[in-house]
Order: C-alpha cells, then structure tokens, then sequence
C-alpha cells in the first residue's frame, strides 16, 4: 500500500513540476496563433490595399483579378507559417523537446545569419534596376531625338519615305537603349550574386556573365567593323556604278537585253558586286575578332569560290554579247536571221557548259553530257546528210571515179586516145 502512495505521489509531484512548462508552451502557442492570424491579416489587407491583385494582371503574373486576390492571400499565408517557424522551437523547448527543437533552431540560425546578405543583394538588385532603367530611357530618348534611323539610312542608302521613317524612328534608339541596359544591369547582377556568397549558384553564373562581359569589347570592335565596311562598301560600289556609266559600259546591257529578255542595269549589278566582296571581307575580319572560327572557315570557302563565280557569270555574259552580235552580222550578211540565231544559242550552250565547268557541278557528269550533245549532233548531221544528200553524193562519186579512170588510161598506154565522156557531141574514129 506504500508502494503504490510512493508512486502516485511521484507521479503528482513529476505533473506539478511539468505543469508550468505546460502551462508555458500551450501560452507560447496562444501568442503564436494570434500573432500568425494578425500578421496574415496585415499581409493580405495590406497587398489588397496596395491594389497588388490589379498589378500582378497587369505585369502577366495573374491571368485575371481573382487568381491576383488568391496569390495576395498566399502571400498572407507565407507571413502565417513562417511566424509559427520562428514560435517552434521555443514550443518545443518549453515542452522539453530538445530533439525537435534544436534541428528548427539550427535552420532559423541559419536563415537569420544569411538575411542580411538576402537583403543586401534585393536593394543592390532594386537600385541597379531603376539605375539601369533611368539610363536606358535618357539613350533613348537621345537617340530618338537625334533621329538615328535616318541618318542611318542615308550612308546605307537605303530608299526610305518619310512616313515609314517616322514610324520606325525608334528602331536603333531602342535597340542601343537595350544594349545599355544590358551593360549595367550584368555587372550590377555580378555584384549582387557576390554579396548572397552562395558559391555553387554564384559561380557558374558569374562565370558566364564574365564570359559575355569579356566578349562586349570584341563585339563592339565587330560591330564597328561591319559598320565601316557597310559604308566603305556602299560608296565604292557607288564610285564604281558611275565610272562604269561614264564610259557607257551599260550599252552592252542591249546585248544581254536582246538575248536573254531581261531588262538589266550592267553599271549597277557590277557596282553590287563589288559592294558585296568589299562587305565579306568585312565580316571576315569581324568573325575573326569574335573568334568564331567555324563561321570564319564558312565564309572563307564562300570567298574562295567566288573567283569561279565571278569567272562564269563573266563567261556567260560575253556569250549574250558574243552570240547577239554573231546574230546580227550574220543576218546583215546573208539577210537571214535563222543561221544566226542558231549560232547565237549554240555558242550559249557551249557558254553555259563552261560555266558549270568553271564552277565545279558535277565535272564529270557536265562533261559526259557536253560529249554526248557533240556527238548526237555529229551524228544527226552525218544523218541528215547522208539521207537528204544521197542523189548530190552518188553524183559527185561517180564524177571522181570517171575521172580515176580517164588518168589511168592516159597514164597506161599513151597510143590509146583518151575515153570521151559521153557528154561530148562527136564520137572519134577507131
């Protein structure tokens, strides 16, 4: 009977000496539920206030108002649970649960020794922001003021009307305003992914935009070398285009105009091309700036073939003027225009094979080709001949074989008269 008295009193005096510590943590855990619901409260009417529902629809967060109300009320939920974080491990503490608790504990320490670096990265982020953002409009606005798309336009010279100038006059003012923005905005980002000093985020990021910064400077060198070679294409080739018309080299367009029914300016088209080689040049020199190799090993072998490009269209062209005037000599000397057309497309044909010789298509089958149309008109004409001029050759052998035989009477026996053709009218005596 001791016995059992001994231990409900144990048990009693273990309850009494818990009691406060329960009396504590059901206390703690009042204050936190109301603290949650008020701060819950305070996020939600506060967001809702702030009109932040309407806002989130506008940026694209919210598809509509209602799922921007519903997000707000998330937002006040996040408040609710993170204040029962921060209540736990004294809840925990209170009712001897130190197992539990100091885990919680552990992550809150944590947290709360990183927030200053959170916060710090936020403002350096926000400021950077709108720095960037107030930088980006005043090149704006600038640009735009100075109308670059025009003065653009002029050393292009690309034909442009007014109207569709004013409508694009933003187009390069807004393309540098980005590129602005780009440049502050990196290092800004750089900083602040230096100041949260979470290495294995940080790094490869920051890796990358090193990259990207360290490449601007050659970017910007090749930009200016494609602009130079823009403009310095675009005025030879004008210096080019008017030296050819001042010598009337565009007379020799009739030619092509008369062969092939094309309506070509000769002057211009050379003044394109060279427009065109001097630009190459140019971006070769930019992509080896960039050191974009696989690109530069492209455009090179483009290069490199235009020699043979160059060499046919040459080879074509004179075809035109070679064939149209054959056409025209021969048809002034024997008033037919039949043979000289006929010359004229066989000496284009024969241009054209040579060309694709000159450019390397398919060499073995072009030539293979070329050697049959020879042949097939070889034999066409050895048939043509041999059919329709059967009477006029049979003529002709007999003619030489009569005349065989005549040499070799008088060569053989010299008492023996000569054989009379029977054209003639008498007939000697024997």
């Amino acid at each position: 009977m001791d016995n059992v008295g001994n231990s409900f009193q144990r048990g009693l005096n273990t309850f009494i000496d818990f009691l406060p510590r329960l009396l504590m943590g059901v206390l703690l855990i009042l204050v936190a539920w109301v603290i949650a619901t008020l701060v819950k409260k305070a996020i939600t009417k506060g967001l809702k206030a702030t009109g932040l529902a309407s806002k989130l629809q506008d940026w694209g967060a919210a598809n509509n108002e209602n799922q921007g109300h519903s997000m707000v009320n998330a937002l006040g939920k996040v408040g609710y649970f993170l204040v029962w974080v921060f209540f736990l491990p004294g809840i925990f503490y209170t009712f001897g649960l130190e197992a539990i608790g100091q885990p919680i504990q552990n992550m809150l320490d944590t947290a709360l020794a990183f927030l200053p670096n959170i916060i710090s990265a936020i403002v350096i982020l926000v400021l950077g922001f709108y720095a960037a953002k107030f930088v980006k409009n005043l090149v704006y606005n600038l640009a735009v003021a100075a109308n670059l798309d025009r003065f653009l336009n002029k050393f292009s010279g690309a034909e442009t009307d007014t109207a569709e100038v004013e409508e694009n006059k933003g187009t390069i003012a807004s393309v540098l305003a980005n590129i602005v923005y780009f440049l502050i905005l990196v290092p800004i980002i750089l900083v602040a992914l230096d100041v949260l000093n979470i290495d294995t985020i940080a790094q490869p990021v920051s890796d990358v935009l090193n990259t990207i910064l360290q490449a601007i400077p050659n970017i910007l060198v090749a930009v200016v070398l494609l602009a130079i070679g823009m403009v310095l294409a675009k005025f030879v080739g004008d210096i080019v285009t008017d030296l050819l018309r001042g010598t009337g080299f565009n007379k020799y367009s009739s030619y092509i105009r008369k062969s092939a029914n094309m309506d070509i300016d000769l002057a211009h088209a050379v003044g394109q091309v060279v427009a065109v080689l001097i630009g190459l040049f140019f971006l070769v020199e930019a992509l080896n700036v960039l050191n974009l190799q696989m690109l530069n090993i492209i455009v090179g072998a483009v290069i490199a073939y235009l020699p043979n490009v160059l060499f046919a269209a040459i080879i074509i062209g004179l075809a035109f003027v070679g064939g149209q005037l054959l056409a025209s000599g021969i048809k002034k000397a024997t008033g037919s225009p039949f043979a000289g057309v006929m010359l004229k497309y066989i000496l284009i044909v024969f241009a054209v094979f040579m060309a694709l010789d000159q450019l390397n298509f398919a060499s073995s089958i072009v030539n293979f080709a070329f050697m049959f149309i020879i042949g097939g008109l070889a034999v066409a004409f050895a048939l043509a001949f041999g059919l329709g001029g059967r009477d006029f050759a049979r003529k002709q052998l007999e003619r030489a074989d009569q005349k065989i035989e005549k040499e070799s009477n008088k060569s053989g026996d010299p008492s023996v008269e000569p054989t009379v053709d029977s054209t003639d009218q008498s007939t000697p005596d024997l």
